[in-house]
């Protein structure tokens, strides 16, 4: 959560009275406004994931994206860390040039984790699921809580948890609505937002177009949900953090901690190890939508970014294995590498 710039302060304000009489109540100090707000909004490409913009700039050939004349240039750092990020799920090679894989994930609109998700999902058919999963986490919070029938809201939403996690639950959720004729009495019901799913289905469609266009397969695994967590590990290896013996969760990568939180499927159960979709901070820093996982699985689905490290245990001649990032697999000459043809 942070200020709106002056700009937009005053283009909102300029909203009021335009078709008729109005007013504007601004919510705010006077002193908020001159000292807490930007007299200009950030462009957009200054801070967010460039991931699939480095992508498609990529696509289109244009491979020394340091040099590039962009309109509002992104910091170096955001631009390194997109191709770091492209790197590891091996859409880009160590020159820093597009690859078969990242070609084809070049192809969709989305977030390179969930193309990368997308398109191994074909190896482990499990496609159809992962279509699914994808669409309803492309669209906002299917479930909704009137403040009134708060504790009726939770219980029909703990109807739909899954042991496996909230992607799951996410699948089940689509799989009852279409199951129920797409009924807006059927999500009134069951406290879902009827629109949400309705977008979730068309973004489903759009997608499903572009992988029948580039003959992408598309089958179901039933419920061997194995597959579906292994393919969704495989674009989102870098979002797995490990359960904390004090209190919530780590990050693997970044030692950060995270939490469960209280909505999720997984609130009760803390298994072990996790992989997330995104974080969401509020009053602290909880997990948007986790699924149990595997920690073997890191290293049979990232073996570049994932290693098993070997710590001795108490027991002398006993080992314990532990899963690490490669932290050193990846340095500052090749962040430069990334952004020149060699030669």
């Amino acid at each position: 959560m942070t200020p709106i710039s002056q700009a937009s302060a005053n283009q909102r304000a300029g909203r009021a009275g335009r078709t008729g009489p109005g007013k504007c109540f601004r919510l705010y100090t006077e002193e908020a406004y001159h000292n807490e707000m930007l007299p200009m909004s950030v462009p957009e490409i200054q801070r967010t994931n460039l991931g699939n913009i480095v992508l498609l700039l990529k696509a289109l050939g244009i491979n020394d994206l340091l040099g590039f004349s962009f309109m509002d240039p992104p910091p170096v750092q955001t631009l390194i860390s997109a191709m770091e990020q492209l790197y590891a799920l091996g859409a880009l090679d160590d020159e820093g040039l597009l690859t078969k894989l990242g070609s084809k994930m070049a192809e969709f609109p989305l977030d390179p984790c969930l193309s990368k998700m997308l398109i191994v999902s074909t190896d482990f058919g499990c496609s159809e699921e992962i279509l699914s999963i994808v669409a309803m986490l492309s669209v906002e919070n299917v479930f909704f809580r009137p403040r009134d029938k708060q504790q009726l809201a939770d219980q029909k939403r703990s109807r739909f948890f899954q042991p496996e996690g909230d992607h799951i639950m996410l699948l089940e959720v689509y799989k009852a609505f279409q199951k129920n004729g797409c009924s807006s009495r059927w999500c009134q019901d069951n406290f879902i937002q009827y629109r949400s799913m309705r977008r979730s289905q068309d973004v489903r469609k759009q997608i499903q177009m572009i992988m029948d266009r580039n003959r992408l397969r598309i089958r179901s695994c039933g419920r061997d949900y194995i597959a579906i967590r292994k393919a969704i590990i495989s674009g989102y290896f870098m979002n797995s953090a490990k359960k904390d013996p004090q209190e919530g969760y780590r990050s693997l990568v970044e030692g950060q901690p995270v939490y469960v939180h209280p909505s999720s499927s997984l609130f009760n159960r803390q298994p072990p190890y996790v992989v997330y979709h995104q974080i969401v901070v509020t009053s602290k820093e909880y997990m948007r939508e986790a699924i149990a996982i595997d920690p073997r699985w890191l290293t049979e689905l990232a073996p570049t970014f994932f290693k098993v490290a070997n710590s001795k245990s108490q027991q002398p001649g006993h080992k314990k294995q532990k899963i690490a990032p490669l932290h050193d697999r990846f340095n500052e000459d090749d962040s430069w590498r990334l952004s020149k043809r060699r030669g």
